[in-house]
């Protein structure tokens, strides 16, 4: 996700945060990068110019100039103008009794696949959603739609007709009828200048009366997706931005574009294939993911989400007793791939993605972890002390690996188990570069103080 933006900005900014005192040569330079950073990542022109202008004038303020860290404090100003141009602050949906939520987009653009995943998000949010199919254009859409909602668990109502107006007419009468509180209208995709199908949408807007309308954008188009923005701007006037694929765009280009383009917030971002991956666009998050500073905040969220009480309760109960057994370490990892892809949980921590640079989290890794410890019996997954040599090779060759992979496990639980225990009696685990003196020095320093205890006795 804007990978390529990311590095770019952050290696435009790392040469200030260097530098104790700065000029207008050196701030020039900058500003120089940011732009043609911008440029590349397919963000509109006048939005760049705009920007650029902006941070230049306060970076050349005399609070910065003057500042002990200026360097910083530009970085700082990036920060707040990035979050500014997306949209500062969160922006929720609007609800009332009866919630009619209208998508509308282009083809393509992941609208079926989206009101499967805003449903899945209201649901978790405690109300009682239901999908109306009135794509009638595209084959399959309806079966699509169904297919999904049986996954999540929310009802689906289609209606045999060919008429887009008359088939949300009918889902929101029965969604009433079953009680439901908020119903999500998926319409046709269509070309903005399609004006016949323009002319459907609008007539489905004017039956459905939603309270929220929001245009389902695909990141991966960057500037033309702003077109098709002001496009359906002008015909259907829209609340709020979905942005799907966001997690394929290494540009930002739509992101960083929509809202100053249209005046319209970006309310949620689409950032993977499950049904579960669509997150609440936070503004200043998503600034602090492009400077390369994490997003802790939606760590500590998805966290909470992928952990149920009772599970946080046990977990942290055994950690305090310092017990961490393969029957624990499957729990974490069911937990670690609930939250999302590694490499995107690894990125949302501060300093990280420097860590990490360009290199790319096996994901296959766990999978073959995991492999081993469910090639163990039950008395070894809770006992691994029993695992002797024999054992070892047979979980090997259950497992696809090897025994050295097999040892390679053991040994690294047993290390989690000690650095438990350490934690559990209050005591700072030691660093690997905190090691106790080799025996040699050891005993060197022991001869060294008895034969001052000697000289001082003579």
């Amino acid at each position: 996700m804007f990978d390529t933006l990311s590095d770019k900005l952050q290696g435009a900014l790392g040469d200030l945060r260097k530098k104790g005192k700065l000029d207008e040569e050196s701030i020039s330079r900058a500003m120089r990068e940011i732009r043609l950073a911008l440029l590349e990542a397919d963000v509109n022109f006048t939005v760049v110019r705009d920007f650029v202008g902006r941070v230049r004038e306060k970076a050349l303020g005399d609070e910065i100039l003057k500042s002990l860290t200026p360097g910083q404090q530009v970085v700082k100003v990036v920060h707040e103008e990035l979050t500014q141009l997306m949209g500062e602050g969160e922006s929720g949906l609007a609800f009332g009794r009866f919630t009619v939520i209208l998508l509308a987009g282009l083809q393509g653009s992941g609208k079926t696949t989206t009101a499967a995943k805003l449903a899945l998000h209201l649901r978790k949010e405690g109300r009682k959603p239901g999908l109306v199919a009135a794509d009638l254009q595209r084959p399959a859409a309806i079966d699509q739609l169904e297919q999904l909602g049986t996954q999540i668990q929310v009802p689906v109502f289609r209606t045999d007709t060919n008429d887009a107006v008359e088939a949300t007419r009918s889902g929101l009468a029965r969604a009433r009828e079953e009680g439901l509180d908020t119903v999500i209208v998926d319409t046709a995709g269509r070309l903005q200048i399609d004006e016949e199908l323009m002319d459907e949408l609008a007539q489905v807007r004017d039956e459905a009366k939603p309270t929220n309308v929001l245009l389902v954008l695909d990141a991966m188009t960057g500037q033309e997706s702003v077109n098709v923005a002001e496009a359906f701007h002008e015909r259907i006037a829209f609340d709020g931005v979905i942005l799907t694929k966001l997690d394929g765009d290494a540009r930002g280009g739509a992101a960083l574009s929509v809202k100053a383009i249209t005046g319209k917030p970006i309310k949620f971002a689409s950032t993977g294939e499950k049904v579960d991956a669509l997150e609440v666009f936070h503004p200043d998050r998503m600034a602090s993911r492009i400077l390369g500073m994490g997003d802790v905040l939606t760590l500590i969220e998805r966290a909470e989400a992928a952990v149920e009480e009772d599970e946080q309760a046990e977990i942290e109960k055994r950690m305090a007793a310092g017990q961490f057994t393969f029957d624990d370490f499957l729990k974490a990892y069911k937990m670690l791939r609930r939250m999302g892809p590694l490499q995107g949980i690894l990125k949302m921590i501060p300093g990280m993605k420097e860590q990490l640079g360009d290199v790319d989290v096996d994901e296959g890794q766990l999978g073959r972890v995991e492999a081993i410890v469910l090639s163990m019996t039950p008395q070894e997954r809770r006992s691994p002390i029993v695992i002797d040599g024999k054992r070892r090779l047979r979980i090997a060759k259950g497992s696809g690996t090897t025994v050295e992979q097999v040892n390679q496990l053991l040994e690294a639980r047993k290390q989690m188990e000690k650095m438990m225990k350490q934690m559990g009696r209050g005591k700072m685990p030691a660093l690997p570069t905190q090691q106790a003196p080799t025996p040699s020095l050891s005993a060197g320093r022991k001869t060294g103080v008895k034969r001052k205890k000697r000289r001082a006795k003579r």
